[in-house]
């Protein structure tokens, strides 16, 4: 959708602690309750996520070019939208719909799968697999979403799925993740979005305080004098910067799947300057660590220490890896959360994704020393789909949560959505939409037409002139039966089997079509050219001139057809002799003439070589002496021409006329 000039306001970037001063003083909150999500989201807002509420009111939304109407949810790109229905989200939605249940939303998915050990380890484009290890069979493990089906398929009552949905509906809030805000010195389409998960829990439920709140959040500029040392990170030994040195924090971490992320950054970001001079704001990273291990059967899916518990202990080389590597991950985790231990405490957020119980355990214990609790009220959930943990990822996710989303609604539709949900029910059976025209069912005549068509085309290319006659006589079809459909794309060039046959150079099934069905060469295609002139190559124009002969002038209109005269078969044999053998007299030739440069340039460079040992022009004065050849050039000249077996044979017969050359001369000698 074309958007008028942007706004100067929106020409960069929100950030929402650093909002200008303009907005500050003329943001107000939208009714959120009758708040639609935004149709059309700038490429820089990132996934939005609704609500279940929110989904329901979208079930009668048109749909967009960016959008999936299975999950109620819209892209501000194509690629987003392509990434979408390749998402476990959408597959777990097509089986829900198949299944006649209600599709879930993104809130929904991820704390369905939050109960499951296998995490959602979907890979960034940038990465590569290198280090998923496999087990002793070479087989990857499960996907999430075929996790997820299987457990839900051991509810076996009603009863059980009654007790999950309440479970669901316990932990979903019901409360949309976007807090959407206007102002009046913005058009009135433009909303602004922000993230309810960055709002303490007394934030959010003092509605009417949520604009000072926000107000509140902004921080002071940056001092340009002072050089902060939130710029150090823990590296031997470097002592890592305190609370008051680096300002307000968050502390972001993701662990699942033996992968393992953990970032503290700061809210106040740094400026920098760009090649052009102008201002730019990054992302102040305090302190980042990251940690892999091999912890998943790749076989099954799952943590091991999971199989371990339900199937009892495995005795293989790969499981007991898996127990180690768990272990190991685990006194990693919890030494580094120790030494943030100040950072995180004085965090005025921490945005943790831990799926499964295993990994849950790792972060909450309980044990000696621990930093993170399950009661702590600043733990929040990412509140949109998250990829594989890296640092990468986490950098995303907190540009995501901090980023002021800028989405555009028109009111006038809104008003005339508003309008038409208030009719009665009655008024669209009144003034039906004009439906789509449902494609003609084909009549038998014409299912009969396809399948011969279908039949014929796949003889035809297979060369099966035998049975391209007998499939003409034994269904008795005209010998210029037409394709159907006569003015399909397919068929538009070849419409007869004899054009086709033509077209894909088959003599054979020319010379067969023309003399035992009885194809009209005549006949033309739709721009007017014969089966003839279709021939690509002389052995498919012999064909139809060996017709000619057999058949006689009087069978066919042939100069119609644009056939020359007639031809015999030994006439074309005898042509084709021909050919032959003036191919294999040109190829002897070629080869003769190859040999004799071969060996003009050999004779050459061993006479550069003789040039070289004596000098140039040196060996026209000295006779057949200057002439003569070293020991080496004799070797190379007898052993040319001969098999790699002769040379053998020769070398062997010149060591032995050495060996005896060596003993004659000690006998001589003694």
């Amino acid at each position: 959708m074309a958007h008028k000039e942007e706004h100067p306001l929106l020409q960069k970037p929100l950030y929402v602690f650093d909002l200008p001063r303009e907005l500050l003083d003329t943001i107000t909150l939208r009714q959120q309750s009758s708040a639609p999500e935004p149709a059309d989201a700038e490429p820089d807002s990132g996934a939005q996520t609704p609500s279940s509420t929110d989904a329901e009111k979208q079930d009668s939304a048109p749909a967009t070019a960016t959008s999936c109407g299975l999950c109620n949810l819209t892209f501000p790109t194509l690629q987003e939208q392509r990434d979408h229905v390749r998402s476990d989200l959408h597959s777990y939605n097509l089986k829900q719909k198949m299944r006649g249940v209600k599709p879930v939303t993104e809130v929904e998915f991820e704390k369905l799968v939050g109960e499951l050990d296998e995490s959602i380890s979907g890979s960034e484009s940038s990465e590569s697999e290198s280090d998923d290890e496999v087990d002793g069979e070479g087989k990857k493990g499960d996907t999430t979403l075929s996790a997820l089906l299987k457990k839900q398929a051991k509810i076996a009552g009603p009863e059980e799925a009654e007790e999950v949905g309440r479970r669901r509906k316990r932990r979903g809030g019901g409360k949309a993740p976007m807090l959407w805000f206007n102002s009046t010195v913005l058009p009135e389409e433009i909303n602004l979005g922000v993230y309810r998960a960055i709002l303490s829990d007394a934030e959010q439920d003092n509605e009417g305080g949520i604009v000072d709140a926000l107000k509140q959040k902004q921080l002071p500029p940056p001092e340009k004098n002072a050089k902060k040392a939130a710029d150090e990170e823990d590296e031997g030994g470097v002592r890592l910067p305190s609370a008051p040195e680096i300002g307000p924090h968050y502390f972001l971490c993701m662990i699942g799947g033996g992968h393992f992320a953990a970032m503290i950054v700061s809210l106040r970001p740094k400026v920098g300057k760009k090649h052009t001079g102008v201002d730019e704001r990054q992302a102040s990273v305090v302190a980042h660590k990251t940690f892999h291990r091999y912890t998943t059967r790749r076989k099954q899916g799952g943590s091991q220490s999971a199989n371990d518990q339900s199937k009892g202990n495995a005795h293989s080389a790969g499981s007991s890896l898996r127990r180690y590597n768990e272990a190991a991950l685990t006194s990693e985790v919890r030494a580094l959360l120790a030494e943030w231990k100040d950072m995180i405490d004085t965090s005025e957020l921490l945005f943790i994704r831990a799926t499964g119980s295993t990994n849950r355990r790792t972060l909450y214990g309980p044990y000696d020393g621990q930093v993170l609790r399950h009661n702590d009220p600043r733990i929040r959930g990412f509140p949109f789909s998250t990829r594989r943990a890296t640092q990468a990822e986490l950098m995303r996710s907190f540009i995501e949560l901090t980023r002021v989303k800028v989405s555009r609604i028109d009111a006038a539709a809104l008003a005339a959505a508003a309008e038409a949900a208030q009719k009665p029910t009655e008024a669209p059976s009144r003034t039906p939409a004009p439906a789509k025209p449902a494609k003609p069912k084909p009549s038998p005549e014409e299912e009969e037409a396809t399948l011969h068509t279908s039949q014929l085309q796949a003889l035809i290319r297979r060369s099966k002139a035998p049975g391209v006659v007998s499939y003409i006589q034994s269904n008795n079809l005209p010998p210029d039966f037409r394709f159907y459909p006569k003015d399909g794309e397919k068929n538009y060039h070849a419409p007869t089997p004899l054009h086709l046959a033509a077209h894909l150079n088959s003599p054979a099934v020319v010379l067969a079509l023309l003399s035992k069905t009885k194809s009209d060469p005549t006949l033309t295609n739709l721009d007017g050219k014969t089966a003839f002139d279709l021939a690509g190559d002389r052995a498919t124009r012999d064909a139809f001139r060996i017709a000619r002969h057999e058949l006689g002038d009087a069978a066919f209109d042939w100069d119609k057809a644009n056939v020359p005269a007639g031809i015999s078969r030994a006439d074309v044999e005898k042509q084709q002799s021909a050919d032959k053998a003036s191919e294999a007299a040109k190829e002897s030739e070629r080869r003769k003439n190859e040999v004799e440069r071969l060996r003009k340039e050999e004779d050459e460079r061993a006479q550069e070589q003789r040039e070289k040992r004596v000098g140039k022009g040196k060996t026209l004065g000295l006779g057949a002496a200057g002439l003569e050849k070293t020991a080496g050039e004799r070797r190379e000249d007898e052993a040319r021409g001969l098999t790699p077996e002769m040379r053998q044979r020769l070398e062997r017969e010149r060591r032995a006329r050495a060996a005896e050359e060596r003993i004659r001369r000690m006998q001589q000698g003694s």
